[in-house]
């Protein structure tokens, strides 16, 4: 039997792993779940699991937790500490699926588990890839992408030398947003940037898509994980997301990874590697599934990509700051108090404005070093708002 630890439980990632559990309930045993203010769904989760610890990122709801496990004999608690110390309870395979920088203090825990960390926080690898990696291996431990495009690169990459690889290429749907012209999308709304076209996501990551931001950081995360440069990452929009992602080798050869946009697909991955195991997916109909369409994206409309790339060019603290930075301009736009292309401008004079020096080398930085660069460029963006 299988020890798992899920953080993020209650989120789309979160569910959707548990749903792949349930389907297979005695070959795993569950050891912690967190979650946020669904403290209902969290309780709910944990006593079917029979988890051993729940745990809530919000202080103040640790009384309801109580309450909703009053009788279960399951361990509740409350707070960033309490689930990076969960994060440090010993699991054969973890998922690190907590939304933002918030999720980074549990993956560098499950870094040092040396079973499997299932990776769906990217901010983790934005923010500090060079020094998860390196935990990662100092204690023998598989970090395996969970997002679909870096799932699909990882994919298409098994068994292959890594020193034919000529080109990533990461594919975008485009997001509800791509034919709005730049002055429709000076009056987006959050209601409206939620409605994803093709995949069902929460609030943040379903902005961050409209936005290109998610985009932005995955371009960032792709170069840490595959360990290749910059330039050999390119984006193409695929609006019907059936190409998950494609990668390209010395030899022009190109493997494309397809499947339905159901993010069963790349966690079922994660949690039978290195096996392949059935999953509830809809298989694909080439029959019925008619033509599909690649362009290359407006970085006029969508800057994030520019930004992306010039985090990457600065070093350093760069991607902590421009993920901090992007993090505070979506909770002020989430709010009401700046427009949708507003937060792009936010982000990007935030990166010039913070201070870089003296870490230049990521794989320098310390935890501490990493939340400083967090806490300046939020205050930053937000002395602007």
């Amino acid at each position: 039997m299988r020890s798992i630890s899920i953080f993020g439980a209650t989120g789309s990632i979160g569910t959707n792993t548990l749903d792949l559990i349930r389907r297979d309930k005695g070959a795993y045993s569950v050891v912690a779940l967190s979650g946020a203010g669904n403290i209902a769904l969290l309780a709910e989760q944990a006593r079917e699991f029979n988890a051993e610890i729940a745990i809530t990122a919000l202080p103040e709801r640790l009384s309801d937790l109580r309450d909703a496990l009053a009788g279960s004999g399951i361990e509740a608690a409350a707070g960033a500490d309490a689930i990076a110390e969960a994060a440090t309870r010993k699991v054969d395979w973890g998922m690190s699926a907590i939304v933002g920088a918030a999720g980074l203090r549990a993956s560098m825990a499950l870094a040092q588990h040396g079973g499997i960390l299932a990776l769906a926080n990217k901010e983790s690898m934005v923010c500090a890839g060079d020094l998860l990696l390196a935990s990662c291996a100092a204690h023998g431990t598989t970090m395996l992408p969970v997002d679909s495009e870096h799932s699909a690169l990882f994919q298409a990459m098994n068994g292959e030398d890594a020193k034919g690889l000529r080109r990533l290429i990461l594919t975008a749907s485009g997001g509800p947003f791509k034919d709005f012209t730049t002055e429709q999308m000076r009056g987006v709304t959050p209601e409206q940037a939620v409605k994803h076209p093709k995949w069902n996501m929460g609030q943040r990551i379903s902005i961050d898509s409209a936005s290109m931001f998610n985009k932005a950081l995955e371009v960032i995360e792709a170069k840490y994980i595959f360990a290749c440069a910059p330039e050999q990452i390119e984006v193409v929009v695929h609006p019907q997301a059936i190409v998950h992602s494609m990668v390209e080798y010395i030899d022009h050869t190109i493997i494309a990874h397809m499947g339905s946009p159901d993010m069963r697909g790349a966690i079922g991955y994660a949690l039978h590697w290195p096996e392949r195991a059935p999953n509830p997916i809809a298989p694909l109909d080439f029959a019925t599934l008619g033509s599909i369409s690649f362009a290359s994206p407006d970085e006029e409309k969508f800057p994030a990509l520019r930004l992306a790339r010039e985090a990457l060019s600065m070093g350093g603290h760069a991607g902590a700051i421009f993920n901090a930075a992007k993090e505070a301009a979506l909770d002020a736009f989430i709010a009401k108090k700046i427009g949708f292309l507003d937060m792009a401008d936010l982000v990007e004079k935030t990166m010039y404005d913070a201070q870089l020096e003296p870490i230049r080398d990521q794989a320098q930085q310390t935890l501490a070093q990493i939340f400083a660069a967090d806490a300046e460029a939020r205050a930053l963006v937000n002395a602007r708002i």
